[in-house]
């Protein structure tokens, strides 16, 4: 039984590319699978052991609850033991709502709500003053305390500073049995068809009652009743006129302020959130900015007549129903449509912007008889606003054009109400703390209690011992520089995988498995070491970590190391070394081969020098860009480095990207803030390839995706058979209906429901899984039918159709990027996401280069084992070498020591970053003193 607790045993594991292995995990311990890009690494650690874990937790649940969850395939294994709780931290980016910020997602903005709900002091936006609150009792020994022996007023507020005759007001507080009201300060009797006037702002209050106050038991008893009269009616506020000095003070039972008598509702957690109507701003719905229409870019030129297109959202002249008003208010206002803008009257470009009503009459002097015109224009602006208000997403994208974003003018940023702004503990309100770097979060959080009254000690202790565990972590895994309201979807895969790695510490668990997947992703080398320190101490705890990473200091760092391989694919999915890394290092494999010296991914002997023409970036300020200036020269492989949340990404991805998409391809992202760019001329297109999934269904594959079964459906079409019997490609679809098996609708398999169990999934009995139907499938080329080629690997193809170069060429990148093993039909929700990457990268380099191509990665080593990486830069110098430039943003020392050129930002993340630290090859970079990247690089060099 001690056997059972102290490892997990997975047996006949058999998911995706698995073949039944049988394999010991131990527990407690830093596990670190490791192997080839689609050996199976995922296959085991995700889809056998996270899926059966998961399965397991569902399992607890009722019949009836299960049916709302939809059940969990159970993986293909025989048994695995010793299993506990598993949370799994994956790869996903995070949310891109707008709403989505680094406080919400890691729970610190919760706590911060309740801590401002439960123990913050309210003070009054008027007038500065601490707002006060009282219970009836409280009320009674106050108004008897402060007027004794005088005479007084008690009055219910109804109206408060605002516009309107109240007629029928007034007849509704009349039928309720009031006779007084006190309006604008003075009481007057409500009488028949009394109203104010309508265009002047007002305060109006019921007389509830008039009394004198003394001590008697008959008093008492009357004072309560009208406070009580004067609560309902007021909404929990209530006014007393001291009648000799008609002087007015407010009471209420919610907050208020002792001197204007405005009252806040008791404070709740929702009053402090932008994603709750009760707490959002509500000029910009709790967003914080908002999109406003710019008038100089409705008319970018003032040189031009309104005849020529000086409106540039409308053009030149045209006939149409707007050009019609345009000449109605020209002949108003006395111009031409001929007239340059800046010659009209204002007031006519007042009335063209933003709308305006009137009615004019003409006399024509030739016929003698006077016309009557009208306007009734809504304006430019206002037209272009409301198109950014439809539902269209072109529209909208045509009229973020002539808008600027801007930070909203009401809650300038804060994204909540006045309101909750006003409450404050330590003389900070939740949006001053949201605003904070996490570094200086953690310094007021520090000595927080001493400052706070005892009874807010009394309340707080357990949110704020939450909440600095919370900032505590963030700050070991590196993310110092990030703020609470920073948006999510503007972090990076790494920093947003930490800050889900910094939730999950934060909660404390022990006993669980975590599962993580490549949590180096995105991170420099100088932050690696304080993740790893974060992962030893999750086990120390007590819980059992299972990493899938390729690092080579995660690997050395481990207790047990797990390699999977010997190759990927099909020929892969067998343990072929587990043990500690020392042991590892003795095997006879490629993982091994690599660690111990054996192999290595060599320097080039000499640099590229480039074709001598270079592209120059001036002045990028976007996001923490300090002013930049940069130069990338071109026919070469530039390496971009830099510590995590340097700035990296926002001047390659934001900036220099858009430029050269909207420059060759009209593309429509707007780059962020630059001053100049030159030497466009040089190059003639711009490639990207990020890290987004290449297909979200399962009926998208590598085939669909490179385009080629496009042509091997034309190819099939194009058989003297299939001519006769008039089919077309579509025939060759699985997706459309004619040549697919409609049991299972081109799927190969069916679904069967079994409800109150797991979903079954099973061949599909008309078409034993080949998608088609029989008469698809008699058509034939060298043998071989539509659904036998779906079924060929990459490796078999590329010989198949040798003398198809269309098809050819393709299926040869894709065998080059180290992908021989994968099948052409192979779902793309089934790939890993080293996989998808290099799918996507060789669906690029499939298309011709024209040898002045600029092609752009973004850490195209994501998912990739050493011998891969060794057979990318293999790829990516091909490229290079016939006069390309290539440029990769990249942590990867293997990849940064070959590159011809390397440019370093930094020197820390956010506020720090922001600079160009270094640049030159790396030889010249390892003498840096001050980069971090020189300090790694200079090891790796020797």
């Amino acid at each position: 039984m001690s056997h059972f607790n102290d490892s997990i045993e997975v047996q006949g594991a058999r998911v995706h590319n698995l073949k039944n292995i049988d394999v010991t995990i131990p527990r407690d311990k830093l596990v670190v699978i490791t192997g080839l890009s689609g050996s199976g690494k995922s296959s085991l650690a995700f889809d056998t052991i996270y899926a059966e874990g998961q399965r397991r937790y569902i399992e607890t649940f009722s019949a009836y609850a299960r049916q709302f969850l939809g059940n969990l395939e159970r993986p293909d294994v025989d048994k695995i033991d010793g299993l506990s709780p598993v949370i799994a931290i994956e790869q996903k980016t995070t949310s891109k709502s707008p709403r989505s910020t680094v406080g919400t997602i890691t729970e610190i903005y919760d706590f911060l709500r309740l801590l401002y709900a439960r123990a913050s002091d309210a003070y009054s936006f008027n007038t500065g003053e601490q707002m006060v609150s009282y219970n009836d009792e409280q009320i009674r020994d106050l108004i008897l305390k402060s007027y004794q022996g005088k005479r007084i007023n008690i009055l219910s507020p109804v109206i408060r500073s605002r516009k309107g005759h109240y007629r029928e007001l007034f007849e509704q507080i009349a039928k309720q049995g009031f006779v007084k009201v006190r309006t604008d300060g003075n009481i007057v009797d409500i009488e028949k068809g009394l109203k104010l006037d309508r265009y002047k702002t007002h305060d109006i209050e019921i007389v509830i009652d008039r009394l004198k106050i003394d001590n008697t038991q008959d008093n008492d008893k009357r004072l309560m009743e009208s406070i009580n009269t004067a609560m309902y009616h007021g909404e929990d506020v209530l006014m007393v006129i001291d009648q000799d000095i008609n002087e007015p003070r407010f009471f209420s039972r919610n907050l208020m302020c002792p001197s204007s008598g405005i009252s806040y509702p008791n404070p709740e957690p929702n009053n402090f959130s932008f994603n709750s109507p009760k707490g959002a701003c509500s000029n910009c719905n709790g967003i914080g900015e908002l999109y406003v229409v710019n008038d100089a870019k409705l008319v970018p030129d003032e040189t031009l007549s309104i005849q020529n297109g000086a409106l540039a959202p409308h053009g030149p002249q045209k006939k149409s129903w707007i050009f019609k008003q345009f000449e109605t208010i020209a002949q108003r206002f006395d111009f031409s449509l001929n007239d340059a803008w800046k010659d009209i009257p204002e007031e006519a470009k007042k009335v063209i912007l933003h709308g305006g009503k009137d009615s004019f009459t003409v006399e024509s002097k030739s016929l003698g008889v006077a016309r009557n015109y009208k306007i009734d224009f809504e304006g430019v602006a206002n037209f272009i606003d409301s198109q950014y208000n439809s539902d269209s997403t072109s529209l909208v994208r045509w009229a973020k054009e002539y808008m600027d974003k801007v930070e909203c003018p009401v809650c300038e940023g804060s994204r909540l109400r006045k309101e909750s702004l006003y409450f404050k503990v330590d003389g900070k309100s939740i949006a001053e703390l949201a605003n904070m770097d996490i570094v200086e979060l953690g310094q007021w959080l520090d000595g927080l209690t001493e400052r706070l009254s005892d009874k807010q000690q009394q309340i707080s202790a357990e949110i704020i011992k939450e909440i600095r565990n919370r900032v505590q972590f963030l700050l070991d895994v590196g993310l110092t520089y990030l703020s609470l309201n920073r948006s999510s979807k503007s972090l990076s895969g790494g920093e947003a995988q930490r800050i889900r790695l910094a939730t999950q510490i934060g909660s404390q668990l022990v006993g669980v498995l975590y599962i993580l997947d490549e949590p180096s992703i995105g991170l420099h080398q100088r932050d690696n070491e304080k993740l790893i320190n974060s992962l030893i101490s999750l086990r120390d705890v007590g819980n059992s970590v299972i990493v899938v990473e390729h690092d080579k200091d995660m690997i050395e760092r481990a207790d047990h190391v797990i390699d999977i391989g010997p190759f990927a694919g099909k020929f892969g999915g067998e343990i072929i070394s587990q043990g500690t890394p020392k042991e590892l290092l003795k095997q006879n494999t490629l993982t091994a081969a690599y660690l111990n010296g054996e192999r290595e991914i060599e320097i080039p002997k000499e640099r590229r020098k480039g074709n001598g023409k270079k592209l120059v970036l001036k002045g990028c300020t976007g996001n923490n860009l300090k002013n930049v200036d940069v130069e990338f020269p071109l026919g070469k492989m530039i390496g971009v480095t830099g510590v995590s949340g340097s700035g990296k990404s926002t001047l390659i991805n934001e900036t220099l990207y858009p430029i050269l998409n909207a420059h060759y391809f009209n593309g429509v992202k707007k780059p962020m803030p630059y001053k100049s760019i030159k030497g466009l001329e040089h190059l003639d297109k711009v490639i990207d390839i990020n890290q987004s999934p290449i297909g979200r269904t399962p009926r998208s594959n590598p085939a669909t995706y490179t385009k080629t079964f496009d042509e091997i459906r034309s190819l099939f079409a194009k058989i003297p058979e299939a001519l006769i019997r008039g089919y077309k490609p579509g025939r060759f679809s699985f997706n459309v209906k004619g040549g697919r098996c409609e049991t299972c609708q081109g799927g190969g398999l069916r679904v069967i429901e079994m409800n109150f169990l797991p979903d079954v999934y099973v061949e599909c009995e008309t078409c034993q899984g080949k998608r088609f139907n029989r008469e698809t499938l008699e058509i034939r080329y060298k043998g071989k039918s539509i659904s036998d080629v779906l079924n060929m690997t990459i490796e078999e193809a590329v010989g198949f159709f040798e003398h198809i170069p269309k098809i050819h060429r393709k299926l040869k990148t894709i065998k080059d990027v180290g992908l021989g093993y994968i099948t052409l039909g192979q779902q793309s929700t089934t790939l890993s996401g080293g996989e998808a990457q290099r799918i996507k990268l060789a669906t690029e380099l499939s298309k011709r280069d024209t040898g002045n191509t600029f092609y752009i990665l973004d850490e195209p080593t994501t998912g990739l084992h050493f011998e891969d990486i060794r057979v990318l830069m293999k790829v990516l110098n091909k490229l290079a070498d016939k006069g390309n430039t290539v440029l990769i943003i990249e942590h990867n020392l293997d990849v940064i020591k070959t590159v011809d050129y390397v440019i370093d930002i930094g020197y820390e993340g956010g506020k720090g970053g922001g600079e160009l630290v270094a640049k030159g090859t790396p030889e010249q970079i390892i003498k840096d003193k001050k980069s971090y990247t020189a300090k790694f690089l200079k090891k790796e060099m020797v």
